[in-house]
């Protein structure tokens, strides 16, 4: 661990949906336990089709029905430093973990993985992309995010 805690970025395509819903969901639950200061978050997108928006309107709705507030965040793109840059990178899915390792050399895939790795007895290994569903999507990226995070702050915490 780095000096200034831990830096931890979520990745997932677009950095629109999922990705940040992801960072939203930490960060909470860091403030909530009080660990805002040991741990640096971020997310981003494999892909630029988003950067500078914000993320989509259905994700900072169903965040804010469950007290996260994901308004002033920004969809940008993964960039090569950010594998220097970040101790531990977790994509949203298979798809997304294949794009990591291929853009960062061999000797910084220690330092990615799964979101849904953390989640013991997971029914699925992906976060699903809710872009092109309905309401529901959204939420149930939410509840495998709150998961998720609980099990990654669970493993961090235990290191």
């Amino acid at each position: 661990m780095n000096p200034h805690g831990m830096r931890i970025l979520f990745v997932c395509m677009g950095n629109i949906c999922r990705s940040p819903t992801a960072e939203g969901v930490f960060r909470r639950l860091l403030i909530e336990r009080q660990l805002e200061q040991r741990f640096e978050v971020d997310s981003a997108g494999t892909h630029d089709y988003h950067v500078g928006e914000p993320p989509d309107s259905r994700s900072i709705a169903a965040a804010r029905r469950r007290g996260i507030d994901l308004t002033a965040l920004r969809a940008r793109v993964v960039e090569p430093r950010d594998a220097e840059r970040f101790d531990l990178i977790l994509a949203m899915d298979e798809e997304n973990l294949r794009e990591l390792r291929r853009r960062f050399d061999v000797t910084q895939h220690h330092r990615l993985a799964l979101m849904m790795s953390y989640v013991p007895d997971a029914r699925t290994t992906a976060v699903p992309d809710p872009y092109y569903g309905g309401e529901r999507g959204f939420e149930e990226v939410l509840d495998l995010l709150e998961q998720a995070a609980d099990g990654l702050l669970r493993d961090l915490l235990s290191r």
